[in-house]
């Protein structure tokens, strides 16, 4: 656990703050995260990493010289917003654009791909490699689908190395690919996480056993057995991952880069004597090391357990891992910086805080609406604040046990926007528009994209001038039903957050249509979307993160289906209410 807490709500900041403090030689804070100290030099594509905090040195200490140009830095265990990722890729970028890597995450991934999407249209080229190396999270016909874990030092260091090259976006972004490709990593854990400010383990593992397959974000292993001697570790965690070799041939084909990386409590002289038979047992099956590294390169907070990845080599994957390295957390070589290291670039400085946009015009009826809509806002807040600990629990079944905490931090701030949008005058559009703003920016992981695009492209039904209508808003439902399944990739029946929203979507729909009041639609189709979340717990996940668990969440509800069910319940009970004393 964590000892030393201010307040879990303000963590992820002041870490930030010491870890600038420490290192300003290297590093410095921009919007979203941290940047090398030097800006990228003209030429010279730029990588920008990321991922949720709770994992030092990934991501923040892998900045600098030789490694990352940036990393996008989300809360404890979350993905970095899409407007994280944005500011700290422009921060970064070059007139060479931007590569960005990071593990395969679905909120990552929402996120990352929506400030990529940003990137581009602000005529910055962009592109992407997501890291896959975790083979006990799905089966060697669905790599794509596989977590990223300690196999994303060596892609960020292919990646960086063909930057520092000075070759090209596509070019880089095929070395990093390659990487990506010749990666595998197997984990394994004595003991569960917790969390800043939590009381208690994401999960835990019985005593005397080991969970084999665990997740770095606290997902539990997809088995568990006895624990073994270190020997015998070694030569399963070899064993399982050469079955698993990429099957590459010819020159390089016989080295391999490896790292035993600690997850946060298993001390060195363990690891060293794990690594001792993990490099026999290599040898033995005709492997040559390359430049071995134990110690700590992605952890999990206090997690007792460690991992071990192998990167099968070529030619120029081997330069690009023996090459120089100079960051907070993570040294190799002598790095020598060019004689003008901004070859022409002004020196970066932290953007100056933007104010904020003035309120467009609203009319007293589309007024009347916003504060309608600021209500339910608070209405959500209330439920979610009063269920955070089982929505919690209901995520840690096959997944990493923050939903409660995430949806907690993203309603809030989405709660305090619409306030303000409110008291400035706003309309109905516009606050809606500030909420699901705020829901995203604070929210991070995938629950917050998701909450944050919906209500978006609900926003866009309601207008700054004209009254809201049952037609708009069931309307606005529905459109944003279609932007989560778009974006989210899921369909009905995957066990999400759909399984509640499309049930509800569409007997709100046909009611409204029927010619029930908005209001008792609204109360019925509530009732219709707490029935299917609950229907959820008899079915396999299809997507995100607790599909690599999908027996274990059996019986259980998905934890996006009951909060969105909890939403739309405390809606109609305001609503209702409202009704009532009128």
């Amino acid at each position: 656990m964590s000892y030393l807490v201010n307040d879990p709500d303000t963590f992820i900041e002041e870490m930030i703050d010491g870890f600038v403090a420490v290192h300003g030689e290297i590093v410095q804070r921009v919007d979203g995260g941290v940047c090398r100290a030097a800006p990228t030099p003209r030429g010279q594509v730029a990588l920008v990493i990321g991922g949720g905090s709770g994992h030092y040195p990934a991501f923040a200490g892998l900045v600098g010289p030789g490694l990352a140009h940036g990393a996008a830095m989300g809360h404890v265990f979350a993905s970095p917003s899409a407007h994280q990722v944005y500011e700290v890729a422009r921060a970064a970028a070059s007139d060479s654009g931007v590569l960005l890597s990071y593990g395969n995450y679905a909120g990552d991934v929402l996120n990352f791909d929506a400030a990529q999407e940003r990137l581009r249209a602000e005529g910055i080229p962009t592109r992407t490699v997501v890291v896959t190396d975790d083979i006990s999270s799905a089966g060697p016909d669905q790599r794509g689908l596989r977590r990223g874990v300690a196999g994303d030092l060596p892609v960020f260091r292919a990646a960086a190395w063909a930057a520092e090259e000075g070759r090209s976006l596509d070019e880089t972004w095929e070395v990093a690919h390659r990487a990506n490709e010749r990666t595998r990593t197997l984990g394994v854990a004595f003991s569960g996480c917790t969390l800043p400010g939590a009381e208690a383990p994401l999960f835990t593992v019985p005593a005397g056993r080991m969970a084999v397959g665990l997740g770095i974000h606290g997902e539990p292993g997809i088995e568990e057995q006895d624990i073994p001697t270190a020997r015998e570790l070694a030569n399963e965690l070899v064993d399982r991952l050469l079955d698993e070799a990429p099957g590459v041939s010819g020159a390089g084909g016989d080295r391999v880069a490896v790292i035993l990386n600690g997850l946060g409590s298993i001390k060195s002289e363990e690891l060293f004597v794990v690594y001792g038979q993990v490099a026999k047992r290599l040898d033995a099956a005709g492997l040559i090391v390359v430049q071995p590294e134990v110690g700590e390169f992605a952890t999990s907070f206090e997690m007792a357990g460690l991992s071990l990845t192998l990167m099968w080599l070529d030619d120029e994957l081997e330069r690009a891992w023996t090459s120089p390295a100079a960051t907070a957390a993570y040294r190799r070589g002598a790095v020598t910086p060019p004689a003008d290291s901004t070859d022409g670039h002004p020196p970066r400085s932290t953007p100056a805080p933007s104010l904020p946009p003035s309120t467009p015009r609203a009319s007293a009826d589309s007024q009347s609406a916003a504060a309608g809509l600021a209500d339910c806002v608070r209405a959500i807040r209330g439920t979610v604040t009063e269920n955070v600990d089982r929505l919690g629990r209901l995520d840690a079944v096959a997944g990493d046990g923050d939903h409660g905490i995430g949806m907690q931090r993203g309603v809030t701030a989405a709660a305090a926007a619409a306030d303000a949008a409110v008291d400035a005058g706003a309309g109905a559009r516009t606050t809606l528009l500030a909420a699901a703003d705020a829901w995203a920016e604070h929210a991070g992981g995938t629950s917050g994209a998701l909450w944050g695009l919906g209500l978006r492209a609900m926003a866009e039904r309601f207008s700054d001038d004209l009254p809201a209508s049952a037609t708009g808003i069931v309307g606005g439902v529905a459109d944003a039903r279609d932007a989560v399944m778009r974006v989210g990739k899921a369909r009905l029946g995957d066990k999400t957050l759909l399984d509640s929203l499309i049930p509800f979507s569409e007997r709100l729909a046909a009611d409204v249509r029927d010619g029930t009041p908005l209001s008792t639609a609204w109360v019925t189709a509530a009732e219709v979307a707490t029935t299917a979340a609950e229907a959820t717990a008899e079915l396999l996940p299809l997507t995100g993160r607790a599909r690599a668990h999908t027996q274990r969440s059996v019986g259980s509800p998905d934890p996006g289906a009951v909060s969105f069910a909890l939403a739309v319940t405390a809606i109609g009970a305001l609503v209702a209410g409202k009704k009532a004393s009128a």
